[in-house]
C-alpha cells in the first residue's frame, strides 16, 4: 500500500512526497507570462531539508524578477545561437516557422518557451545554492530546456539534464 505523505512547510508550502521530490506549486512570471508551475524540493521522506536549500529558495523569491530576467537573456542568447541548426533539422518552412521562428524580440519567446519546474537540489560538497528551473520548448520537444542557478546566477542553460 502507497502511502501518500503530505507536509506543509512554512517556505515550501503545501508538498506531497514522490519519487525522491517534495512537490508543490508555486507561481513564476518569466517572458511576461504568470504560470503555475511545480516546485519540487530535492530531499529523503523525512522532510529535512538543508539550510542551504531553504536559503537557495529564499533567495531566489526574494530575486525572482532579477534571475528570471537574467534567465531570459540566457535563453534567448542560447536560442539565437542555435535557432539555425534547430531549423535545419525541421524540413519545411512552414514548421520551422512555427516550432523555432527567427526572433528579433526576447519577448517572443513567450510562446516557444513554458517554465513547468523549479527544482531545489540538494547540496554538493561546494556548498552551492543549487536550483533548476525545467521548461518546455516548442523546438525541443524531448529532452526540454534547463536552467542551472547557483548561488543566485544564471551558470548554464541546455538540455534539461543539465539540471537533473
Amino acid at each position: 500500500m502507497n502511502t501518500v505523505t503530505r507536509i506543509h512547510d512554512e517556505l515550501f508550502g503545501e508538498l506531497e512526497y514522490e519519487k525522491k521530490f517534495w512537490r508543490g506549486e508555486m507561481t513564476i512570471k518569466m517572458f511576461n507570462v504568470q504560470r503555475k508551475i511545480w516546485l519540487s524540493v530535492d530531499g529523503h521522506e523525512d522532510a529535512d531539508f538543508s539550510n542551504v536549500q531553504r536559503d537557495a529558495f529564499r533567495n531566489f523569491v526574494q530575486s525572482m524578477n532579477y534571475i528570471i530576467s537574467e534567465a531570459e537573456k540566457e535563453v534567448y542568447a542560447y536560442y539565437s545561437e542555435n535557432v539555425d541548426e534547430y531549423r535545419e533539422i525541421l524540413e519545411e518552412e512552414l514548421q520551422e516557422n512555427k516550432i523555432a521562428p527567427k526572433i528579433d524580440f526576447l519577448t517572443r519567446l513567450a510562446e516557444l518557451v513554458k517554465p513547468t519546474e523549479l527544482i531545489v537540489r540538494r547540496v554538493r560538497k561546494n556548498g552551492k545554492r543549487r536550483l533548476g528551473l525545467l521548461c518546455d520548448v516548442s523546438w525541443e520537444m524531448e529532452d526540454g530546456l534547463g536552467i542551472k542557478i547557483e548561488d543566485e546566477v544564471v551558470e548554464e542553460v541546455g538540455y534539461q539534464d543539465i539540471v537533473l
